[in-house]
């Protein structure tokens, strides 16, 4: 329902922000969709709007509970190349 909330936003034009993308990627996370997690991390890139530390776990707890190992650990290391810092819910993540 949140990812249902957020589709409608961008569909009226409202712009997302970190906060909002942060509660949709944490929605597809416990909806254990993976593959929309990571479409909305990518677009935040797109949109240049800033991915932090909870976007980053956020993302890699979705995809490790789809059991994607590559792409968690590929966010992962993202998070040192851009400076994102990680902190004990990255770990458990």
């Amino acid at each position: 329902q949140a990812l249902q909330v957020f589709r409608e936003m961008v569909r009226n034009r409202v712009e997302g922000d970190t906060i909002t993308y942060n509660a949709a990627v944490s929605a597809c996370e416990k909806g254990e969709q993976w593959v929309q997690a990571l479409q909305l991390f990518r677009e935040m890139a797109d949109n240049r709007v800033e991915r932090n530390t909870i976007t980053h776990s956020a993302a890699i707890s979705a995809c490790e509970k789809g059991e994607q190992w590559v792409q968690a650990l590929q966010l992962f290391r993202e998070m040192a190349s851009s400076r994102v810092e990680r902190d004990t819910i990255t770990y458990s993540a």
